[in-house]
């Protein structure tokens, strides 16, 4: 943990040694098979391949999984090293083939990935489920490449595992700035309505998404965590892919967003962390969102454009 002084603006949610006391406590540590009432609403701080085995059958509704790139990469306690297309695939395969089992025929399963690892993670679904779409969404943050193109996109694969699953369209609409605002021969909108921020159109979800923005210092979600998703974006897939009551299910959960999103929008959680540090952030999270439900950029059953200042908490 940093001992500097933060600015005073900074929001960044940091943890104390006597917050790593307490909120240790409540980690979950798997040795036997568990129950699904064991272990929902619960952080397991383990190495997910170790807890994988005690896990449940078919109990898990919506699976989000933020594996490791494919690249050097260091998270906490643990490291991951680059490997060739074959043998991530190999890595992945190996984890997916044991989640499989733990999956209602019912679920959902999102996978995110970069340029470099997204060629394996299309090859390993397909094997096991059926794969329905790549969402692309832009990631402004990142550094300059003088000799290449700047990788300012990350990719999230859709999966189901059968052909009986949720999908609510409604639930995830855009509420768009109009540009080009057409009106009927009467005068009025034509397919968009002029309120007191503008002028806004709804717009059905794509698979490619720009109005995503990655948590950063001023932001009251942000962590120290070097992989953060944005809470926005998980209440997408979250709200598209589950039913209030479901059980949303992440085995790299990290600093805990998407329990904490799951947990503010109504569903059950369960997170996998090896990392005790983060596992124990990820429950200081779920500890806040017990005094206020907001997600930036999504309000009132609507997803707002990027950094809509009005809407911003």
């Amino acid at each position: 943990m940093s001992k500097d002084f933060p600015a005073p603006r900074n929001r960044t949610i940091k943890i104390s040694n006597k917050e790593l006391s307490k909120f240790s406590k409540r980690l979950v540590v798997l040795n036997k098979k568990a129950s699904v009432k064991k272990i929902t609403n619960k952080t397991i701080n383990q190495d997910v391949f170790s807890a994988i085995d005690f896990l449940p059958d078919n109990f898990i509704d919506l699976l989000f999984i933020d594996p490791p790139y494919n690249m050097n990469k260091t998270f906490g306690v643990s490291k991951f090293k680059a490997s060739s297309i074959d043998k991530y695939a190999e890595w992945l395969d190996s984890l997916i083939k044991k989640l499989e089992r733990t999956l209602k025929i019912t679920a959902s399963i999102y996978v995110c990935g970069d340029w470099k690892s997204s060629t394996s993670i299309h090859l390993i679904l397909s094997k096991y489920f059926k794969v329905r779409n790549r969402i692309t969404w832009e990631r402004e943050k990142g550094r300059g490449a003088k000799s290449n193109w700047k990788s300012n996109s990350e990719d999230i694969w859709f999966c189901t595992k059968s052909n009986e699953y949720q999908f609510d369209a409604e639930s995830v609409k855009l509420k768009r700035r109009v540009i080009a605002p057409y009106k009927d021969k009467k005068g009025n909108p034509k397919d968009w309505e002029k309120t007191e921020q503008g002028s806004f159109r709804l717009t059905f979800p794509s698979n490619l998404w720009n109005d995503i923005s990655v948590p950063f210092w001023s932001m009251s979600e942000n962590t120290e965590h070097p992989t953060q998703k944005p809470e926005k974006l998980l209440a997408k897939l979250i709200l598209a892919s589950s039913k209030i009551g479901d059980i949303v299910f992440d085995p790299f959960v990290g600093s805990g967003t998407t329990s904490v999103v799951a947990k503010k929008l109504g569903r059950n959680y369960i997170g996998i962390e090896l990392d005790p540090m983060y596992a124990c952030l990820t429950e200081k999270r779920l500890d806040l969102a017990n005094d206020t439900s907001s997600i930036q950029g999504y309000k009132d059953g609507l997803f707002w454009e990027r950094n809509t200042t009005k809407f911003r908490k």
